[in-house]
């Protein structure tokens, strides 16, 4: 069940969409399959429909959970789109006939999911954001694991490399967030009971991914950030001239430098908790220059920097013949209070031979907080 205290009810929400013409976005958030998002967004839907409100069905995935499917009953379902990919018949949500049909709330189920090739968009947050941007309204589904900036700690948690995943600006758009929290226990329970998964996978699944462990720290990472950002809300609409704009945040990136997008994540995060901006710079020195390293490495930082927008950073080169030299330059330009880099790699007989970056920069920066993210 939702944490009855941060569930906002469905009349504020109500509220909501009637004050603003471009579409509003809730998502339930959680920290697992199972524990009852697409079950309270289907509620939802059943109680605005009964208060009058046009309501239809973009995508749902019921996972064949008898009591999720009975709050089918009722609501509108717009037909899904039938895509052909190497032989296979998929099933997509049918962006272009929501549009078209233009309802006031469009229930769109695990916001995470890849599209198939052939879709409009590769993403269906990319989807929300298309329907968001014609005024339709939606309410969406989340798992903790799939945002961006928390790969790292969520495979260091439970040894698990999430694939599909979701930008943090896009939880940002939210405009009501709701916690669908149980004990890791229940949840075990649930699984057991054949609640969540076929009987032939419930023995791996206890086994891997639903350790109380795992699901333990999933669920904290869940309450941590809704609680994060619940706050952030509040913060913003009841003071918004106090809000903190001194603090200022770079990450420091190279071709070969290690751990990069640990680095970006560790930076975003940081930023976010500063309500701080944030930014990516490329340290290009004589020996980065593009004409001196080949096209995989390019290829390289083109991704790296692409992973910043979606992070929400800003990212910029920055050239200099000095790493150290230059990493302060832009700290003093931009007035920067936080520095985060990478652990070098630098075998410790070099100490012999001269300080290290971390060492010179700490002296050139003595004034600024200063990050060492280590490699995995």
């Amino acid at each position: 069940m939702p944490t009855e205290q941060i569930r906002p009810n469905p009349e504020h929400f109500l509220s909501l969409i009637q004050r603003q013409q471009r579409g509003r976005l809730k998502v339930y958030l959680g920290f697992a399959a199972g524990v009852g998002k697409t079950y309270e967004m289907l509620q939802e839907g059943q109680r605005l429909k009964r208060k009058g409100v046009d309501v239809v069905i973009g995508v749902v995935e019921t996972h064949g959970r008898a009591e999720t499917a009975a709050l089918l009953d009722g609501l509108e379902q717009v037909p899904r789109r039938r895509i052909e990919y190497r032989g296979v018949v998929l099933e997509e949500m049918d962006l272009e006939a929501i549009l078209a049909r233009r309802p006031t709330v469009s229930l769109v189920d695990e916001l995470a999911h890849t599209n198939a090739p052939g879709s409009k968009n590769a993403k269906r947050y990319q989807d929300i954001e298309d329907l968001l941007r014609a005024g339709i309204n939606v309410i969406s589904t989340l798992n903790i694991q799939h945002l961006e900036s928390l790969y790292d700690l969520v495979e260091k948690a439970t040894g698990v490399k999430v694939k599909e995943r979701v930008p943090d600006y896009v939880l940002g758009l939210a405009d009501q967030l709701v916690n669908v929290d149980v004990s890791a226990e229940d949840l075990r329970e649930r699984l057991v009971a054949g609640k969540i998964y076929p009987s032939e996978r419930i023995e791996r699944a206890l086994d891997n991914f639903f350790t109380e462990g795992n699901l333990t720290r999933l669920r904290e990472l869940a309450l941590e950030e809704i609680a994060h950002r619940l706050d952030r809300q509040r913060t913003n609409q009841e003071e918004p001239a106090e809000q903190n704009t001194s603090a200022r945040v770079m990450v420091c990136l190279s071709s070969r430098g290690p751990g990069a997008e640990q680095m970006l994540r560790k930076g975003a995060r940081l930023a976010d908790r500063l309500s701080a901006p944030w930014y990516a710079v490329y340290i290009q020195t004589p020996r980065e220059d593009l004409s001196r390293i080949d096209a995989a490495t390019q290829r390289q930082i083109s991704n790296t920097l692409e992973l910043v927008q979606q992070l929400g950073g800003m990212p910029m080169t920055f050239k200099g013949s000095d790493v150290v030299s230059t990493i302060a330059a832009f700290a003093r330009e931009y007035g920067i209070t936080h520095v985060v880099i990478g652990r070098s790699r630098r075998p410790w007989y070099r100490r012999w031979f001269g300080q290290s970056i971390l060492d010179r920069l700490l002296q050139k920066l003595a004034d600024t907080d200063v990050l060492v993210v280590g490699s995995k």
